[in-house]
């Protein structure tokens, strides 16, 4: 009886400590993603080539998709001509948006909504956070566009 007892409390811490295990892996790697997805969009500010490439190849890969349904009679030439030029625009709106702006907001998502715990991604992505968002304010302040501190939120 005392054994019974014993095998299943220890089930149960088993289960719970797994359960945390399992949450904290999911949460190391989600704030994980955020400061590498950061990242990513720091070196495109510096290096704007890599952001062209990379939507180049997106529009690249969704004009095949889009030639292959028309190839298989799924749109009508019109069709396909109406989402390439959407997917076209896209690319070039993707183009104008400011990178510093995406890598403020994931460091700030890794920051607020991936601690607890205080991962190595977390203490790294609050060091950049601020670096990504005066690098923004001066991108703003050199296109003269007013803002407000609280607009950054």
């Amino acid at each position: 009886m005392v054994s019974d007892l014993r095998r299943k409390l220890l089930t149960v811490l088993a289960c719970v400590l797994a359960v945390y295990g399992m949450v904290y892996a999911d949460v190391w790697l989600r704030a994980r993603s955020a400061y590498l997805e950061g990242e990513k969009y720091l070196e495109w500010d510096r290096r704007p080539e890599l952001k062209a490439a990379h939507l180049e190849r997106l529009l690249v890969e969704k004009t095949a998709r889009l030639q292959a349904e028309r190839a298989a009679s799924r749109i009508t030439p019109a069709e396909l001509e109406a989402r390439l030029t959407l997917a076209r625009f896209e690319r070039d709106e993707a183009m104008k948006e400011s990178s510093l702006k995406y890598a403020y907001v994931w460091f700030q998502t890794a920051v607020e909504l991936f601690s607890p715990p205080e991962s190595r991604w977390v203490i790294l992505s609050r060091e950049k956070a601020p670096v990504a968002k005066e690098l923004w304010k001066k991108e703003l302040a050199a296109k003269k566009i007013p803002y407000q501190d609280y607009m950054l939120e």
